[in-house]
């Protein structure tokens, strides 16, 4: 039992440590030309077209053709104000870093309760 234990603490280290280690990504400029060459439109049809939002505005009960021909019926001047808008809202995910922390950390402390270490679910049962 002891080389069981000592796996699983060595497995749960790695695990920890390897959480905060940084992640790479890749960046670039973009010259201001080429972003405020971009019309309007084209920048809202093209976030219609993304896979996410489409799901999101079926599950609002709205169909993306007919969200895509109200686009088109934009004139100019909306078209601006609806991109500026898009602008100055927050960047967010869907929410799967916090959906899997959370499912990592029950993990760990259901590991942890059934090794008997810690005493957290009542609906567990130690193997000592």
């Amino acid at each position: 039992m002891t080389s069981f234990r000592r796996f699983v603490s060595v497995l749960l280290i790695v695990s920890i440590t390897g959480m905060g280690l940084p992640l790479t990504a890749q960046a670039g400029m973009l010259s201001t030309q080429s972003v405020a060459a971009e019309p309007a439109k084209a920048r809202i049809a093209s976030l219609l077209e993304r896979s996410d939002v489409q799901a999101q505005l079926q599950s609002l009960g709205v169909n993306p053709v007919d969200a895509k021909a109200r686009v088109a019926a934009l004139s100019d001047d909306e078209a601006a104000q609806l991109a500026a808008r898009f602008d100055s809202l927050p960047a967010a995910g869907d929410g799967g870093a916090l959906v899997g922390a959370i499912v990592l950390i029950f993990l760990v402390l259901l590991l942890t309760d059934i090794l008997g270490f810690t005493h957290v679910f009542p609906f567990t049962k130690p193997i000592k």
